[in-house]
C-alpha cells in the first residue's frame, strides 16, 4: 500500500511546481508582454525542463490562467465553511474575496505597465479560452452542498455562472480603467445587487 505521507508530499510538490510555472508565466508577461514569451522562457525561470512544463500546462496562456482556476476552487472550499445562516450571495463574495486579498498582499497594486500587459493578453482569443479552462466545477459542487441542490442541477450551475461572469465584469473594469479600482469593494457591490435582483441604478 502506498505510504499516505509520501503521496502527500508527492501532491505538494506538484501543486508548488504548477504553481511556480504559472507565477513564472505572469512575470514574464509584465515583464516582456505575452506575445514576447515562449514556454522555454517559463520552464527557464521556474527552473525546471520544458519537459516538464508540458506535463502541467497545454500553453503559456493555461500558466497564466491557472491562478484564476486556482483562486476559484480555493473560494469553493472557502464557502463550504462560511456561517449557514448567511445570505448566499455574501457568502459567495466573501469567499471570492479572501484568496484575492492573499494573492495580493506580497505584491501589492500592479504598475501602469503591468495593466497594460494584462489588458493585452485577456483580450487575445488564446486567453479567454485559457480562462475558461481553467473554471473548475468545485464552485459548482459547493454551491449544490449550501443550497440542499443536486450538482447536475440548473440551480447551483446558474449561481455559479453568474458568479463568474460577476468576477469576470469587475476584473475587466480593473484591468482597463485608467483611475484606480477597489476590486474587493466592487466584488461586494456586484454581488449585493445581485442579490437584489439587479434593480436599474437610481438616477443622479
Amino acid at each position: 500500500m502506498p505510504d499516505e505521507a509520501a503521496l502527500g508530499l508527492r501532491q505538494r510538490k506538484k501543486l508548488d511546481t504548477r504553481k511556480a510555472l504559472s507565477d513564472a508565466a505572469v512575470e514574464l508577461m509584465y515583464e516582456r508582454g505575452l506575445e514576447n514569451v515562449v514556454r522555454e522562457d517559463i520552464a527557464a525561470r521556474a527552473g525546471v525542463s520544458v519537459r516538464t512544463f508540458s506535463n502541467y500546462f497545454a500553453t503559456k496562456y493555461d500558466a497564466v490562467a491557472y491562478r484564476n482556476g486556482d483562486r476559484i476552487r480555493r473560494s469553493a472550499a472557502l464557502l463550504r465553511t462560511r456561517p449557514v445562516q448567511e445570505p448566499l450571495w455574501t457568502a459567495i463574495a466573501e469567499a471570492l474575496i479572501e484568496p484575492l486579498r492573499a494573492d495580493a498582499a506580497p505584491f501589492g497594486p500592479p504598475t501602469r505597465e503591468q495593466l497594460i500587459a494584462l489588458r493585452k493578453s485577456s483580450a487575445t482569443p488564446e486567453m479567454q479560452a485559457a480562462v475558461a479552462r481553467a473554471t473548475s466545477d468545485d464552485l459548482v459542487d459547493a454551491i449544490a452542498e449550501r443550497t440542499g441542490t443536486d450538482p447536475d442541477d440548473l440551480y447551483p450551475r446558474l449561481v455559479a455562472g453568474v458568479t463568474l461572469s460577476a468576477v469576470n465584469a469587475v476584473l475587466t473594469r480593473y484591468v482597463h480603467s485608467d483611475s484606480p479600482v477597489m476590486v474587493i469593494t466592487q466584488l461586494r457591490e456586484a454581488f449585493a445587487g445581485i442579490s437584489e435582483g439587479l434593480p436599474l441604478p437610481s438616477p443622479e
